[in-house]
């Protein structure tokens, strides 16, 4: 298992090797009356090389963290940094470009193109962004998934975990830097659910890639170097070289 070489959370130490951070981050939604602070000054760097998984009740802002630190929704104040790029500092199309070559993402609801088969919603991100995809890379991949067979099938024609295997396919194709996934395994089965994390813990220990999932599942986070758990928008408990028993026992240190 690769060993984090940067702190986070509490203490929010920097180091070498980030493949991304947030410093200070408040997310606001609503004004007034209305307003909900979904994320309340975190502080975090991920490790290039890293698994790590965020865990918390709902409403403790673990989804509105990945989606600012992935650029799919803005921090109210503070700063979210790729590859040491500031990301509020980026117009539209510098976004876009971040998004497309450094970031790949990994939902619960799959988010496939229902009119496009397997093979072309992998390819997808390659397709916009007028890329040709290396043939051997993507027989690799589609081999490690073991969706060989099923690349001329659409997604209603799919199992949930093949569908979910699609979707990383298309997470991965582009070798991006971080791999950002919201409840990944929410829809599967555990047999899917651990072949999907697998993957996941593949793509960290075999290509150095940094993936940061969302997860209500501890035997899914055991599958992480460290584990950070939020609580009202903040950061409040990290826990490294998790197993599912650790995690279960600070989860339930926090209930107390």
């Amino acid at each position: 298992m690769v060993t984090s070489s940067v702190r986070s959370g509490v203490g929010g130490q920097a180091g070498v090797g980030t493949a991304a951070r947030i410093v200070d981050g408040v997310k606001d939604y609503g004004t007034g009356d209305t307003l909900v602070r979904a994320l309340a000054g975190v502080t975090a760097d991920f490790a290039t090389g890293e698994f790590c998984a965020v865990m918390g009740p709902s409403g403790s802002g673990k989804s509105t963290l990945l989606h600012c630190l992935a650029g799919l929704d803005q921090l109210t104040s503070g700063q979210v940094l790729i590859d040491d790029v500031e990301l509020g500092g980026l117009n539209d199309t510098a976004m876009t470009r971040i998004r497309r070559e450094r970031v790949g993402f990994v939902f619960q609801s799959f988010n496939l193109v229902p009119m496009l088969t397997a093979q072309e919603n992998i390819l997808l991100p390659l397709t916009l962004a007028g890329r040709k995809p290396e043939q051997g890379w993507f027989e690799a991949l589609v081999t490690s998934l073991g969706i060989g067979d099923r690349l001329r099938h659409r997604p209603s024609e799919l199992s949930g975990g093949q569908q979910q295997r699609v979707a990383m396919g298309r997470a991965l194709i582009t070798r991006p830097a971080l791999v950002f996934a919201d409840e990944p395994t929410g829809n599967l089965d555990s047999r899917s659910a651990n072949d999907l994390l697998a993957q996941m813990r593949g793509a960290v220990d075999e290509l150095g890639q940094t993936v940061v999932m969302v997860t209500h599942d501890a035997h899914g986070a055991g599958y992480a170097d460290r584990v950070l758990f939020l609580a009202d928008g903040r950061i409040v408990e990290e826990l490294l070289s998790p197993s599912t028993d650790t995690i279960l026992e600070t989860v339930r240190k926090l209930g107390d």
